[in-house]
């Protein structure tokens, strides 16, 4: 099975392209699904098709859904939030805010992640795409697993060794149906473990790919090299990049000269900004795009003849390795290269990377802004720069 993860700045065109990337993959004979991540929904829109919170099938071979947050949490978190608004509700809580308040940090985006362990254990489908979320709410859900395991371990432990406690005390007084029993702790430890296959799932390259999507505008970019550095720094791969409505050639108003000469420079930024990651391009069509025909000339602007389940690049542009303990690491493969061509310059959150005549641009996480570049060093084809506290720890780059 196949995962494909479409992500970006909102608006650019994701629930499109998952959408006719869903509907090649199915028209290619695999067993294919796409869902919606995103709380505005638009797939059922783009397809035309009336979907909801459990699969549709809408055409050969390819299944839609919109996952609904709410129906999400009652269907895998309903047995622990009830006797959590139970408890509540005694102390005088009114029932609609008890059930707001128990729902913990995140864990309603991370519903989307559990129907994603849900079809990789079934193994019906050949291809999952998920149209994603703006990039910000991504990252948010994909830093999930670690995060709320994080919070579970040091309080909903804590919570459950003095519910043992309590809860003879709380029979007596008549009150012992309002605290969890083992069966409903069983499903909070069941559903992190879900949650951590699924993070194995998607920071695996050979099952999952991210694929960002950009439109040709500089701020745009910006805001996806961020994204692209912070997957990067949570260990999920990411394979291509897919350029979105960038205006043809045989537009020749004078009205959108200066637009398309702008385009041209900010996709010539885009390998500058990526890599050897691949670039797909899709034009600005003439007309909205939505409904299986439209669908189908938007697949073929991007793939061609490819088929978009296969995975596009198999490598890492850069990454970072250490901690706030032990320093920080910006490793960046750079195949071909002669040390003596290279050149580096840095801004508070940019690197700038020269190679001969080419240029990377790198924009940092924030845990980096204010260290400073300790050493800076080139072997074996890559380049490893070196960021420190202490300007004491500083060495001469070789």
């Amino acid at each position: 099975m196949r995962i494909i993860v479409h992500t970006g700045k909102g608006g650019v065109g994701k629930t499109s392209i998952s959408a006719a990337t869903a509907l090649r993959c199915a028209e290619l004979g695999l067993k294919t699904i796409v869902l919606s991540t995103d709380t505005a929904h638009s797939l059922g829109d783009s397809l035309e098709k009336e979907i909801g919170p459990e699969p549709v099938e809408i055409y050969p071979n390819l299944w839609a859904q919109e996952v609904d947050a709410r129906y999400s949490m009652d269907k895998y978190w309903g047995l622990f939030q009830k006797y959590m608004v139970a408890l509540f509700s005694k102390q005088g809580v009114e029932d609609v805010v008890a059930e707001e308040v128990t729902i913990l940090p995140g864990l309603e985006e991370g519903a989307h992640l559990l129907w994603i362990n849900k079809y990789v254990n079934e193994n019906f489908y050949d291809v999952l795409i998920v149209d994603a979320a703006p990039t910000a709410e991504t990252l948010r859900l994909l830093s999930l697993p670690d995060v709320t395991r994080w919070w579970f371990d040091k309080i909903l432990s804590l919570t459950r060794g003095v519910s043992k406690v309590i809860r003879p005390i709380s029979r007596l007084m008549r009150r012992g149906d309002s605290l969890p029993d083992d069966d409903a702790w069983g499903q909070v430890n069941e559903l992190f473990d879900t949650l951590d296959k699924v993070r194995k799932l998607l920071t695996d390259p050979a099952m999952s790919s991210i694929r960002l999507v950009v439109n040709p505008e500089k701020m745009v970019i910006k805001e996806t090299q961020r994204t692209y550095t912070y997957l990067n720094l949570y260990g999920y791969a990411t394979d291509a990049i897919l350029c979105n409505r960038i205006i043809p050639p045989e537009v020749t108003d004078p009205y959108f000269a200066m637009w398309k000469a702008n385009q041209q420079d900010n996709i010539a930024y885009i390998g500058e900004a990526f890599g050897e990651l691949p670039v797909m391009k899709a034009p600005l069509f003439g007309h909205e795009v939505g409904g299986l025909d439209t669908l189908r000339k938007l697949a073929d602007a991007l793939y061609a003849d490819k088929n978009p389940a296969t995975q596009m690049f198999d490598g890492q542009t850069h990454r970072i390795e250490g901690d706030s303990t032990t320093g920080f690491t910006l490793v960046v493969p750079l195949p071909f290269a002669n040390k003596d061509d290279l050149d580096l310059y840095r801004s508070r959150d940019e690197l700038t990377l020269r190679v001969g005549p080419y240029r990377r641009n790198i924009v940092l996480p924030y845990a980096l802004w204010d260290l400073e570049i300790g050493d800076a060093r080139f072997d074996q084809s890559t380049l490893r720069i070196r960021f420190v506290n202490d300007e004491r720890q500083r060495q001469p780059a070789s």
